[in-house]
């Protein structure tokens, strides 16, 4: 019998054989968001790891900030395509509960489109112990603005059988090594075709681990929404999206 705990495992592991697809399709994150997530810190530049970075999505932004980013992932294929794409960054193999970074030498972790997939009850301290004091921990999502009707329809239209509408739980809970979470929503956007979007949906755990036979069908199901729909039928268009970020700053002493 597959239980939760092993459909979450699958959907967990699930991306690094899509690399390549998951590079190219996924959208990255406002410059806005990175500098609200650091500004706990004062003036940069800052030593930041990027945890679960995935393909770089985050790094990108990091580095084009002018920060020095240390990225840590623990799939070899994802790691790989992050360095590369973003050579200028150090890529280190690591996970959220074992961060290969010595004690109190960074300045901010920064969590991309993964936080869900932590331990929390190990995770955070290890990130606490990773920190200087008065460092920060940000965890960011992108997601539909579903305030946008055709966007909301979409986001029914494109569930599989696997999709969970409660998977990431609490986004990021309280602990006393830090401050108690903040948030803020950032308007943005990705520039897509009814094909791309398509593909994009297609690097999402939830269709990653379906059969074929169920893929085909609900891609077909994407793809028909989309050509029916004026603001996506022909060429580009900006698919709206909201990235939450949330913030914390750790307490402990030196």
């Amino acid at each position: 019998m597959v239980t939760g705990d092993d459909l979450r495992a699958r959907r967990a592991h699930s991306f690094g054989a899509h690399a390549s697809a998951y590079a190219e399709h996924r959208p990255d994150y406002p410059i806005e968001a990175i500098r609200w997530a650091l500004e706990p810190l004062g003036e940069g530049p800052h030593h930041v790891v990027d945890l679960a970075a995935g393909t770089g999505k985050l790094t990108g932004g990091l580095l084009a900030e002018g920060h020095q980013v240390t990225a840590v992932e623990p799939d070899e294929g994802m790691l790989s395509e992050l360095v590369r794409r973003h050579g200028p960054a150090r890529a280190l193999p690591g996970s959220a509960e074992r961060i290969p970074v010595p004690d109190g030498t960074v300045d901010a972790v920064l969590v991309g489109q993964a936080f869900h997939w932590f331990d929390p009850e190990r995770a955070l301290p290890e990130i606490a112990r990773v920190l200087r004091p008065g460092g920060v921990v940000a965890a960011m999502w992108n997601g539909d603005d579903v305030t946008v009707p055709w966007v909301a329809e979409f986001g029914e239209v494109s569930t599989s059988s696997v999709s969970v509408k409660d998977l990431h739980g609490d986004w990021m809970p309280t602990h006393e090594l830090f401050t108690v979470p903040t948030e803020r929503l950032f308007k943005h956007t990705h520039r897509r075709t009814a094909e791309s979007l398509v593909a994009t949906i297609n690097t999402h755990s939830h269709v990653l681990v379906i059969s074929e036979d169920e893929r085909d069908e609900l891609n077909a199901r994407m793809l028909a929404f989309l050509k029916s729909r004026p603001e996506t039928a022909e060429g580009e268009f900006d698919y709206p999206l909201m990235t939450l970020v949330k913030r914390m700053v750790c307490t402990k002493t030196a």
